[in-house]
């Protein structure tokens, strides 16, 4: 098959989808429902929130093809060239009997208006087809980024846990999923040169291309996953310039590991990028589940965060206290910036023109370090932080060798706590050493108020978040799960 480099190519079911003439910025929702006709993909919140407008996507990746949920309203068109799409209306052909995910809710009454069903039964699809032997915790956090208002998330949790009740289907099975027909059609479609649509969207297919393309165009906008810049079309209504896709270059899907460092490429998924950090700091799990959604994970990127910005970013204070480093590429020159040194204001980065993120290098554990994040949000699932407090200290013989503090929500930028740390380093490990930093806290932060919190709350919150982490980490049980942390 010949790949046109200018007509974006994508599997819907079985059958392909060649479009030429979209703008780059609409939506894959966008697309769905108002081309192909597929209405049963819902518009909720047109910012990714509510999971009504959720699909799964399949992208071949070696011999597997690998299914993810999405949401389509985030997703424009041409990042899904080369992949298959999958509907709610996917799952049973016309006069067929339903797939086992419909079937269920259907069982356990789990549909009541029925507006956010679809997007309920993608998200257990995904669960169907990569978590066989769910259990009710797993479900529950696979539709964390599924709104039914409702409240009818028992019967939808019921149905989610009795997926393994149900004989295969003929279609869409874990064993159709990997058919080699599936297979050999998604391989058909794969490109070996840059999408170019010549309206605005460019997607180069290595690190080389994209360099050159970015010098050269250094007003063009980085696309990674899209799950804020989504948001600028679809909420703001701007016009975007020319966007540069982050999303086929190979060599920024990857992830390396040292003897010393997790080195994480621009272009991995949230949810990729997370499972590697907590496979070496399993104490991150809680954030990494607490970090917006699966379909937002499945999307988004951990270097897109980074490079966004945001003081209430939840990547970043962890990152900054590990003492992670950036490195960025401009044309064929290659430098390391630590990340604290990365924010120079709100919204202002120490990039030049034409110069991006290639990776995120991240230590090690090493033994005798403590590690802890904490999450403070109205809710805990999907909300944004008020305040984000994470901690690494080294401890030697009873005493703090070094303290990194870093907080999100307290500032302009995700800001270490340099006077706390400073009254910190060489102290003992104790409650009267914690006390003086806590007070210190006062003089790295004037927090502001806002819908989220109020400045007396954020510090006050802060001071105790460095308390707690003291007097859980003082504790002989959580010593030895750092310890194991380490071992792992």
């Amino acid at each position: 098959m010949t790949i046109n480099q200018h007509t974006i190519k994508f599997m819907l079911d079985d059958a392909m989808v060649e479009v030429a003439d979209a703008a780059p910025a609409t939506t894959l929702l966008q697309y769905l429902r108002d081309t192909l006709g597929r209405c049963g993909t819902k518009e909720g919140c047109a910012e990714g929130d509510c999971g009504a407008c959720t699909v799964v996507l399949g992208e071949l990746e070696g011999d597997e093809i690998v299914y993810h949920a999405v949401n389509s309203c985030v997703r424009f068109l041409p990042t899904v060239d080369g992949k298959q799409v999958i509907t709610v209306e996917s799952l049973a052909e016309k006069d067929q009997p339903l797939h086992p995910v419909q079937q269920a809710m259907v069982d356990h009454h789990a549909s009541q208006c029925g507006f956010c069903t679809p997007g309920f039964v993608m998200s257990l699809f995904d669960v169907y087809l990569n978590q066989p032997d769910a259990e009710r915790q797993q479900v529950v956090d696979a539709l964390a980024g599924n709104l039914c208002r409702c409240t009818g998330y028992r019967p939808i949790i019921d149905a989610g846990c009795s997926l393994n009740q149900y004989a295969a289907p003929k279609r869409w099975s874990r064993v159709d999923a990997q058919s080699a027909e599936r297979k050999q059609q998604l391989s058909a479609i794969q490109r070996t040169q840059a999408l170019d649509t010549h309206n605005g969207f460019y997607a180069p297919q290595s690190l080389a291309e994209l360099a050159q393309r970015y010098v050269q165009t250094p007003d063009a906008l980085l696309l990674a996953g899209g799950t804020d810049i989504g948001l600028w079309v679809t909420k703001q209504l701007r016009v975007l310039p020319e966007m540069i896709y982050l999303g086929e270059v190979a060599e920024l899907k990857q992830i390396r590991v040292s003897a010393t460092t997790l080195e994480i490429g621009a272009a991995v998924s949230l949810t990729d990028a997370y499972a590697g950090l907590v496979q070496h700091y399993p104490m991150l799990e809680e954030l990494s589940l607490r970090f917006a959604s699966p379909p937002i994970r499945n999307s988004g990127t951990l270097c897109g965060n980074l490079a966004n910005g945001s003081p209430i970013g939840d990547s970043m204070p962890i990152l900054i206290a590990l003492g992670a480093m950036l490195k960025l590429r401009r044309g064929d020159v290659v430098r390391e910036l630590a990340l604290e040194d990365f924010y120079l204001g709100y919204q202002k980065k120490a990039l030049q023109p034409g110069e991006f993120i290639e990776a995120v290098s991240v230590p090690l554990p090493v033994a005798g370090r403590l590690v802890a994040v904490y999450k403070i949000s109205k809710r805990s699932d999907q909300d944004i932080s008020a305040v984000c407090g994470a901690y690494a200290f080294d401890i030697v013989d009873g005493q703090i060798k070094t303290a990194r503090i870093a907080y999100g929500g307290m500032a302009a930028t995700p800001k270490r706590a340099t006077h706390a740390e400073a009254v910190l380093t060489d102290k003992d490990w104790s409650l009267a050493s914690i006390t003086t930093a806590m007070d210190e806290l006062s003089n790295d932060y004037t927090p502001l108020s806002d819908m989220r919190a109020s400045a007396d709350y954020r510090l006050t919150v802060a001071k105790n978040l460095l308390k707690r982490f003291y007097l859980e980490q003082a504790t002989p049980l959580c010593r030895i799960k750092q310890l194991d942390g380490v071992a792992s």
